[in-house]
């Protein structure tokens, strides 16, 4: 409560709220376990707070013009959820008919969630059950959104479903865990930007370059749709946690690569603590708290929220406008421009560790490593 009015301050207009559930007992991992083996979707992790805190929460953060979205685990659920004895038709099981641990499996890892069931949604019923867990939180809370894990696992059908039913209660935001373009058909607002997140990376190793950027973008456009929002990120808790801490990840880089994130075409997310300079990684299942420090990147934060808020070509989807890329003839440089009614934006940044010269319209620019450039026209 106390940090709302200094990231209403910052420029930060909604709030994600990792789960808030009661965490799982049974076969809990580490410590504290882990917020995504929810134990009861109808309560309030007490550790947190009560639900009074929370409601005191939502309302000052309205008060202030921002929004609470929160986090929500539709996928599967702790051993000990209270759905197991009371509907334990809504899980999944083997071929004995027993319940098992949840195994997530894609194209680069398997991991064992042993903490954690799945659900089953060839059950209707679960539908009706999951959608009224979530109007909880809207209804009694003026909850104005969620966040929701791992949502391709989830059948895009109910999403959609989910979707249209709370809608009926409240407008909300919805942002998925996941970035496949249909989620934008009919459930989803916003989808993760992973891909630009690995791109990154490739290139502040030097295993890319700016070039890199251009392409991923010319078929990025090609395949969602103009209002899709996409969320653009240095980090968030499970790249802090699992891969590397903003400084393990770009070094040097780091400023230029999150003004990439705040200009190029998306929703930039600020992870807690990056504001600190979030220099470790922070541990999963156990009490870890942020060096909070002064705040030395706050500036820099609300100078590039400022930014994006009073430049309407800097806005979301189709609100915005989508970014002309220029030729520099330095395959190291990117430099790009958007444009909206009057306003143009542009953006030209070093991508690299090493001093560079740029020609633009004829026009040569030297720039050294990582620096970056932005010029605005009202």
């Amino acid at each position: 409560m106390t940090h709302l009015p200094r990231l209403h301050d910052m420029g930060v207009d909604i709030l994600w709220l990792m789960p808030i559930h009661p965490i799982g007992e049974l076969n809990r991992k580490g410590t504290l376990g882990s917020q995504y083996a929810a134990k009861n979707y109808l309560e309030l992790d007490p550790a947190l707070g009560n639900k009074t805190d929370l409601l005191s929460l939502v309302n000052k953060a309205h008060q202030l013009g921002m929004y609470v979205i929160l986090d929500w685990v539709a996928n599967h659920t702790a051993w000990d959820n209270i759905w197991v004895s009371e509907h334990l038709d809504w899980y999944q099981k083997d071929d004995g008919g027993s319940l098992f641990p949840y195994t997530y499996r894609d194209n680069n890892k398997v991991e064992y969630w042993t903490d954690v069931i799945g659900l089953d949604y060839n059950n209707k019923a679960l539908w009706e059950g999951m959608k009224n867990a979530m109007a909880y939180w809207v209804t009694e809370f003026d909850i104005d959104g969620f966040r929701c894990d791992v949502a391709g696992l989830v059948p895009t059908p109910f999403w959609e479903y989910a979707t249209q039913e709370l809608h009926k209660i409240k407008h909300l935001f919805m942002l998925a865990e996941w970035s496949s373009p249909e989620l934008h058909r009919k459930a989803f607002d916003m989808t993760y930007d992973w891909d630009l997140y690995t791109l990154m990376g490739d290139i502040a190793s030097g295993r890319k370059d700016a070039m890199d950027v251009i392409a991923y973008y010319n078929d990025l456009f090609s395949r969602y749709p103009r209002d899709a929002y996409r969320m653009l990120f240095t980090t968030n808790h499970d790249k802090n946690t699992w891969e590397a801490s903003d400084r393990e990840y770009f070094g040097e880089s780091f400023k230029a690569f999150t003004v990439l994130t705040m200009t190029l075409y998306g929703m930039p997310l600020i992870y807690s603590g990056q504001e600190s300079i979030l220099d470790k990684r922070l541990a999963f299942f156990e009490k870890d708290a942020i060096n909070w420090r002064d705040f030395p990147l706050q500036q820099f934060y609300s100078e590039l929220l400022a930014l994006k808020r009073n430049n309407c070509a800097l806005w979301n989807g189709e609100f915005g406008a989508q970014p002309e890329f220029l030729e520099t003839n330095n395959h190291h440089v990117l430099s790009f421009v958007r444009r909206k009614n009057s306003n143009r934006v542009e953006v030209t940044i070093n991508l690299s560790a090493e001093s560079q010269s740029i020609t633009i319209n004829q026009n040569t620019y030297e720039f050294s490593p990582y620096e970056y450039r932005i010029t605005t026209t009202p």
